[in-house]
């Protein structure tokens, strides 16, 4: 209850921005104001005029100012003949003008204008004058408001140079301190391990290092030392962040989280001092997890450096951060965890032991993750009942943990534009299509002839592969245009841990299947093959320089799995031993496209029949290709993916 009636000591935040504009506003209103209480600016008048006016007996005060301006107050009988005066007679805001109404600004002699005004006063002409000082007002604020404003303009400039007011108030000299976010128990992080999906393995070693800060002692008890640090290492999309939020939500212990990025700044020597001053942070509330996402911003190989000379600040960044890693103590109870997709290219000195103690590899889900992956996706879209989960998960082999997450938004959107009550499954397999080869584009105009070509080549690839005991059998063919490409097809590949030579020589014909169509029925060849060609042409290098499965080349590899190659002017073999790589490439290629075309001059009748299906219905399925070539004999319990 005591808490309950503490007083909210909470101050307003005021914008800056509202306050310099109330300053501006106040000193226009100050320049307005100073020289008189009238909305409305004196008519200026010269000496002729004025006597004329004074003449007549109009004039009711002039006030002299330093003996060189004089301002003139009309009388309230003068103003009511507006025709004479129709100028001065109302002010700005349409009220009645109290003056001053005109402005002398040169009177010449004073002692002669003295005169003047004295001969009018004993004649009744005037009704009284004053000679004054004034003060100028006007040329104090034009001196003083440009220095506010500078003044104001640079003090918004250093808190936009600090991030606003966090990292110590958002003054200059701040600059250094550390920009993590700090989740504890004031901000608490509502994701634990139950939201991830899959990565059991990954999920392990997590829990582990949440344990050691909970129980510390059942470990060093028995003589062990808690690891300083663990690397989260996976493609993109695959969860390594959210493993991380994971642990922050888990662990209940304060939690540090930035990016790599957040080290780099303009001014030297910052990067250092905000690792510095981060660990001096994480030290203070031990224990205590610092989480570093996309760590390889600044722990990328000293002296690797794309650009040549390197840079030195980002080296010192690492420098210090190598240094505070290293200097821990074994009781500090200070865990650090970062992530990143390019492994290879950090500094080895930051993978030993002793810093990054752990490397914890975060891969794509396998069919059985997908579906847990899909469970949690699904659970706050309103689908049709009986959704089979299975089915989904057997359609996005290769997908990541953030893919799935865009095929049920996107499915979403699907039913949603269709103005659908529910998510079904047709929403989700259209979602698939729509993520892998694009939106489809129904009014791309496309010639007869240039949809008959699409036609056989897309029929050229489902013949080749329904052929093919290793080739991923076809789900679907299209030759609507989707994305950049005129056709597409899905198919069902088998998920397959090693790959063998028949099966990568079964695929490869199979791609090559569509430039044979073309061959064999008209005789001559386009460039529709492209992606094809790409395609092939890597997987006939991957065979014969990295994995090794050529017999001239033999048991070697060109293949670097440091990443250091890529910075290297040579490469790795003689010229002559490039001759025999790329004759071998080609060979491999050419016989596989030779391989096609025989396949397909045997079943010529039914690659035609095929094509016409598809002119027809520009959609074909698994079902079309056996009423025409029959089961297929090599069907097993395969797994599906999409390739166009």
């Amino acid at each position: 209850m005591a808490e309950d009636n503490k007083p909210n000591l909470k101050t307003p935040k005021v914008n800056p921005y509202v306050v310099y504009g109330v300053l501006i506003v106040i000193f226009i209103l100050i320049s307005v104001f100073s020289g008189g209480s009238s909305f409305q600016e004196p008519m200026p008048v010269n000496t002729s005029e004025f006597n004329q006016i004074l003449e007549k007996g109009d004039v009711e005060k002039v006030t002299v100012y330093n003996k060189t301006e004089a301002e003139v107050f009309l009388s309230k009988k003068a103003l009511l003949d507006t025709l004479k005066y129709k100028a001065v007679y109302k002010d700005y805001l349409n009220r009645p003008n109290k003056g001053p109404h005109y402005i002398l600004t040169n009177i010449g002699n004073d002692e002669l204008f003295q005169n003047k005004l004295e001969k009018a006063v004993a004649e009744k002409r005037l009704k009284s004058y004053n000679f004054l000082q004034k003060e100028d007002w006007s040329g104090l604020i034009g001196t003083l408001l440009p220095i506010v404003l500078i003044i104001g303009f640079w003090f918004l400039i250093m808190r936009r140079m600090n991030g606003g007011a966090g990292g110590g108030g958002g003054q200059i000299f701040s600059i250094g301190k550390s920009k993590a976010k700090l989740f504890d128990e004031k901000n608490e992080v509502k994701t634990t391990f139950k939201d991830v999906a899959g990565l059991e393995g990954a999920k392990e070693e997590i829990q582990e290092i949440v344990e050691f800060l909970k129980n510390p002692t059942k470990y060093t008890n028995l003589g062990g030392k808690i690891p300083k640090g663990a690397l989260l290492v996976g493609p993109p999309g695959t969860g390594k962040t959210l493993l991380a939020k994971a642990v922050a939500g888990e662990a209940k212990v304060p939690f540090f989280s930035l990016s790599g990025s957040d080290f780099v700044e303009m001014f030297v020597g910052v990067g250092a001092s905000r690792v510095r001053d981060l660990f001096k942070q994480a030290k203070e509330k031990s224990p205590a997890i610092i989480f570093i996402d996309e760590i390889d911003a600044v722990g990328r190989a000293r002296g690797k450096n794309n650009m040549s000379g390197g840079n030195d600040e980002r080296e010192n960044t690492l420098n210090q951060l190598l240094t505070e890693m290293d200097g821990f103590g074994t009781n500090s109870n200070v865990i650090v965890l970062a992530a990143t997709n390019r492994a290879d290219v950090l500094d080895k000195a930051l993978m030993r032991a002793g810093r990054f103690d752990r490397q914890i590899f975060v891969d794509l889900p396998d069919v059985r993750e997908r579906k847990e992956i899909f469970e949690v996706h699904l659970a706050p879209l309103k689908k049709v009942e009986g959704l089979d989960t299975d089915f989904l998960a057997k359609q996005t082999p290769g997908f990541s943990g953030a893919d799935i997450a865009n095929v049920c938004n996107e499915a979403a959107l699907i039913a949603a534009r269709n103005n659908k009550e529910a998510v079904d499954k047709q929403d989700f397999l259209d979602a698939v299509d729509r993520i892998v080869g694009g939106l489809e584009k129904k009014n791309k105009i496309v010639t007869p002839e240039e949809k008959k070509a699409i036609a056989i080549h897309e029929a050229g690839h489902a013949t080749v592969s329904w052929m093919l005991e290793h080739a991923a059998p076809l789900i679907k063919v299209t030759i609507v245009p989707r994305g950049q490409s005129l056709g597409a097809a899905w198919y069902l590949p088998e998920e397959r841990l090693i790959v063998r030579p028949d099966q990568m020589l079964d695929e490869m014909c199979a791609t090559m299947g569509g430039r044979a169509a073309e061959k064999v029925t008209f005789n001559r060849i386009s460039t529709g093959a492209l992606s094809d060609l790409e395609k092939v042409t890597k997987q006939a290098r991957a065979m014969v320089t990295v994995y090794g499965l050529n017999d001239k080349i033999g048991n070697v590899t060109y293949y670097d799995s440091s990443g250091q190659s890529e910075y290297s002017f040579s490469k790795p073999y003689s010229e002559d031993t490039a001759q025999v790589i790329d004759k071998e490439i080609s060979a491999l290629i050419e016989g596989q496209y030779q391989r096609a075309i025989t396949i397909l001059e045997e079943n010529k009748d039914k690659l035609n029949q095929l094509a016409d299906i598809l002119i027809e219905k520009e959609v074909i399925f698994k079902d079309d290709l056996e009423a025409i070539f029959g089961k297929r004999e090599f069907d097993s319990n395969l797994q599906p993916e999409t390739d166009l």
